[in-house]
């Protein structure tokens, strides 16, 4: 029993560890580019290392000091309510993954844009899919099996 505990513990060492690494994601609007679109085409000129990106600065006073590094991918399907349509937004996210309140909000300078949806993941080029939920049911059995080994 006291081995499961230690491998269980060097996943989470391993886990923490692999998370401070800078994380890749796409970076892409579909109004200017097609393969940003609802229906994602991936391409290389598309990926960017977030440790080169920094925080938007609409973010900054909601992040209160916390790190400004990316923590995660997300896509933003987003609405002009001055008749333009739907559009993806691809890009780094800042802020809690599992508060996105935060993170998610929309640049206040973009009238007449209206979110629609926010999903957020932490894995690298994560953010490709519409439903990007993964990460909390890795969560969830992390925990459960921490409860059982415990």
């Amino acid at each position: 029993m006291a081995t499961t505990k230690y491998l269980l513990i060097f996943a989470v060492v391993v886990a923490l560890a692999s998370s401070a690494l800078a994380i890749r994601c796409y970076q892409c609007t579909s109004l200017q580019n097609s393969k940003c679109g609802e229906k994602f085409e991936s391409d290389d000129s598309l990926k960017m290392d977030c440790n080169r990106v920094s925080a938007p600065f609409y973010l900054l006073p909601l992040l209160n000091g916390r790190s400004i590094n990316a923590t995660g991918c997300m896509k933003q399907t987003l609405e002009s309510t001055l008749g333009g349509g739907k559009h993806i937004l691809r890009s780094c996210y800042f802020g809690d993954i599992s508060h996105t309140e935060t993170g998610c909000k929309t640049d206040p300078t973009n009238y007449g844009v209206k979110q629609l949806s926010c999903d957020v993941c932490k894995d690298n080029l994560c953010n490709t899919s519409s439903s990007m939920s993964p990460f909390v049911v890795g969560l969830i059995c992390f925990f459960g099996l921490a409860r059982i080994l415990s």
